[in-house]
């Protein structure tokens, strides 16, 4: 067995691969459209070095609803760890910056420049920069949320397995809420897919970076989405994470969304009153 069930890298493919079947450019360009139309609207975001390489910033949408204590909401992207990049997915803020939550869209270096590791460390400062400088983004550091797709979603769980406290000297609390939108937890097919060329996991990386494998340190509400059209792979990810987390205390809730797929089911943060969107929303206390 190379992992669970699965005896064939080609079967793992099959069921981890959800582009399989569609045109990646088709797929990302309407990410691409979504982003100008949201621009269009907001205007241009701020990019904020949030680390010491190129790679680490923030596109910077502020809330149109200035007052006080205004929520920070993050979102971390997908694209396996080794494609796309913040620019992409600036849609993430259309409902949320009218809703008065300023957004920042992680950018982060990707695979095989870097390791899965460094990756993850990389989303982490990105939190504690947020926190430091909520008062120069107009924010409240005490309303912190995030979000993230795919590999993204995976990051989120990492971030709620980090100990704030005494890793960053932040509060255990710095997040106050979080939605992994389609999420992989377990990082053990990986190694045996088409991933593994740009990926290079070691075993101890997938022990050690596998959210399943990893107690949640500070217990806040937690968000599991997906589309219904997904994978049953995809739905065993989110389903096992789910008892994981209940288990250990956790008020979290998993939802598949109805007729989408692992890529539309983001239009849920992009169209107004959509899951995710309202998910942010609550979490934020709008």
């Amino acid at each position: 067995m190379l992992y669970r069930s699965f005896t064939r890298s080609d079967e793992i493919n099959q069921a981890y691969n959800p582009m399989l079947g569609k045109d990646p450019q088709q797929v990302i360009g309407e990410y691409v459209r979504l982003s100008r139309e949201t621009l269009a609207v907001l205007g241009d975001a701020r990019t904020e070095q949030y680390g010491p390489t190129l790679a680490e910033h923030v596109d910077v949408f502020p809330a149109q609803q200035q007052r006080g204590g205004v929520p920070l909401h993050i979102f971390l992207h997908g694209g396996y760890w080794r494609a796309c990049s913040s620019k992409e997915f600036a849609f993430v803020a259309r409902q949320l910056v009218p809703a008065g939550i300023t957004t920042l869209v992680v950018n982060y270096a990707l695979c095989p420049q870097v390791s899965m590791s460094e990756i993850v460390r990389q989303a982490r400062a990105s939190v504690a920069w947020a926190w430091h400088n909520a008062e120069k983004l107009g924010g409240d550091r005490n309303n912190i949320t995030v979000s993230g797709h795919s590999a993204g979603g995976h990051l989120v769980g990492m971030l709620l397995s980090t100990d704030w406290e005494s890793e960053y000297g932040l509060p255990a609390d710095v997040l106050k809420g979080a939605v992994a939108i389609s999420g992989l937890f377990d990082l053990g097919p990986f190694p045996h897919s088409w991933l593994q060329p740009d990926l290079q996991l070691t075993e101890r990386e997938v022990e050690q970076l596998s959210p399943l494998k990893l107690e949640p340190v500070y217990k806040v509400p937690v968000r599991l989405r997906l589309g219904a059209l997904e994978s049953d792979e995809f739905h065993r990810q989110s389903s096992t994470y789910l008892d994981h987390l209940g288990t250990r205390g956790v008020e979290v809730q998993c939802e598949a969304i109805p007729d989408t797929d692992h890529y539309t089911v983001l239009d849920e943060m992009y169209r107004e009153g959509g899951v995710l969107a309202e998910d942010v929303l609550q979490l934020a206390g709008v």
